[in-house]
């Protein structure tokens, strides 16, 4: 019904640059706040990066002064860009969005499956 598909991961040299997107299609009324997660084996979810509806941003201190979010609302589509990846970089990313399907609904966070990047030493 609602659908989020990450794309743009792959390896990478330490230093070096990556954009990810996330296109999200379907039943939407509405969508609110986007986001960005990470996750790598043996580590816990993180939420590196957040955007709201008008534009503000929230980052991870790990990943400030690197990545940047940003979202367009007319193709329904959230972006990170990735500047001087570190191998601790590494994690299968994920997106998520607050969905409304129809009006007056309630937000609900969906997600997408991911996409892997890896930051080679």
């Amino acid at each position: 019904q609602v659908q989020l598909v990450e794309s743009g991961g792959g390896l990478v040299q330490a230093g070096g640059s990556l954009k990810l997107s996330c296109v999200v299609s379907g039943s939407i009324y509405t969508i609110g706040a986007m986001r960005w997660y990470r996750q790598a084996p043996g580590k816990q979810r993180e939420l590196v990066a957040s955007i709201i509806s008008d534009g503000a941003t929230n980052y991870a201190d790990s990943v400030k002064g690197r990545f940047t979010i940003s979202r367009d609302n007319v193709k329904n589509t959230v972006y990170l860009q990735m500047d001087s990846l570190r191998p601790d970089d590494t994690g299968h990313y994920y997106c998520g969005a607050d969905i409304s399907i129809r009006r007056y609904s309630a937000y609900i966070e969906h997600w997408g499956q991911g996409t892997q990047v890896t930051v080679a030493s």
